[in-house]
């Protein structure tokens, strides 16, 4: 097992390596991981989606969400959220901002080219008519929720779900075998959906579920448009993600790679 000192020692090379990735790799890696977690909410919606009590659809939800992150890290792909973690090599002077923040936008528009992708994959599939539509409505549900949060709600929910994005990154590289990985990884996965806090590239798939739901089977929610997708919900969610998550790699990196009498 490697230690947090450790692991933060090793994500100096492998947060830079990530962001010099070609521009074309990076974005197919980043669209097979919107695939992956788009993939991860829809399959939980299905879990639950029969389940009345609210506090147990919830828990099933958590429970099969981590097989997204599960595939993102295991599989390898790139992930907007986990790779907010990228301030600690740029903390060591081992990654420009600059190349980062390209970095960051290329895999955020592969992200969402690769939810989108799903989604409508599983709408012309007619996946969204499980248990007599019951599954559209739900997905519409969702995407209202969603997109009627205000946006402090949306953006403190976003910071609380990234801080344990970050932490289930980096408790998977604690691990040297698939297996510790996969549990390393799963449980602050599970406790984020738990407890409904907000993922930028969940609810890219999320959302657009709810929006391509509306539109195969006639179900109306005036509040879900691509404008308050966009705006009501993306935005402030993706602000509060790359606060908590790059709010943990500070943390990381002053707590095992800062030394002030080497700066």
């Amino acid at each position: 097992m490697n230690s947090p000192a450790q692991i933060a020692k090793n994500y100096v090379e492998i947060g830079a390596a990530k962001a010099q990735l070609k521009v074309t790799k990076a974005f197919v890696l980043a669209l097979m991981a919107g695939l992956f977690i788009a993939a991860a909410g829809t399959a939980s919606t299905v879990a639950a989606v029969s389940i009345h009590i609210p506090s147990m659809n919830r828990l099933v939800s958590a429970l099969i969400f981590p097989a997204g992150m599960s595939m993102v890290l295991i599989a390898g792909s790139e992930l907007f959220t986990g790779n907010c973690l990228m301030i600690i090599p740029i903390m060591e002077k081992k990654l420009r901002i600059s190349t980062a923040i390209k970095s960051l936008i290329v895999v955020y528009l592969g992200n969402f080219l690769g939810s989108i992708l799903f989604t409508q994959m599983s709408a012309y599939g007619n996946v969204f008519s499980l248990f007599d539509a019951e599954l559209a409505q739900t997905c519409v549900n969702t995407a209202v929720l969603k997109c009627t949060m205000s946006f402090s709600e949306a953006f403190i929910r976003g910071i609380l779900c990234n801080i344990f994005v970050c932490i289930a990154v980096w408790m998977s590289m604690a691990a040297t075998s698939v297996t510790g990985k996969i549990v390393g990884l799963y449980f602050p996965i599970m406790l984020f959906v738990l407890c409904g806090y907000e993922h930028c590239v969940a609810n890219m798939g999320y959302i657009a579920n709810g929006l391509f739901a509306m539109l195969h089977y006639g179900i109306e929610a005036p509040e879900v448009t691509w404008y308050s997708f966009f705006i009501h919900n993306l935005l402030p969610v993706t602000l509060g993600n790359m606060v908590g998550g790059m709010g943990v790699g500070l943390a990381y990196w002053y707590s095992y790679l800062y030394n002030k009498k080497d700066k």
